[in-house]
């Protein structure tokens, strides 16, 4: 068994492609009409065909105040693994990203988390 899809819910789906593609780099996998949405995944350009993020529209009622808590919270809505948190943090932040946690290490493990400007915090991290 292994992970084929996750995703995060996103307030606009192009917004959303934009910030994942211009900003973090991923590249479109998939993007079908559905409706007035759309089935719209990412990918890693290093693993293309691995793991795809689901770009998933946040229109379910109850999406809201999950992503409120969370972000409320401080809470990620899923962590991506990097080479180099703090090149990534340099990169991202000149790009304009906004960060709500600047790199930290915690024993093996170096983490940041960014706002995806879709109302989720991302994590990125780096093991080792």
């Amino acid at each position: 068994m292994r992970i084929h899809l996750s995703s995060v819910f996103v307030d606009d789906q192009e917004k959303a492609l934009r910030f994942y593609t211009d900003m973090l780099g991923f590249v479109t996998k998939h993007d079908v009409p559905m409706g007035t949405d759309r089935w719209l995944t990412v990918v890693s350009p290093e693993d293309p065909d691995g793991t795809q993020l689901l770009l998933e529209p946040s229109g379910h009622p109850a999406v809201r105040p999950y992503k409120e808590a969370l972000v409320a919270d401080g809470i990620p809505a899923t962590a991506f693994a990097v080479d180099n948190v703090r090149a990534e943090f340099d990169r991202l932040r000149g790009l304009g990203v906004r960060f709500t946690q600047e790199p930290v290490e915690m024993g093996p493990v170096t983490t940041a988390v960014l706002d995806d400007t879709c109302g989720n915090l991302i994590q990125i991290s780096q093991y080792g």
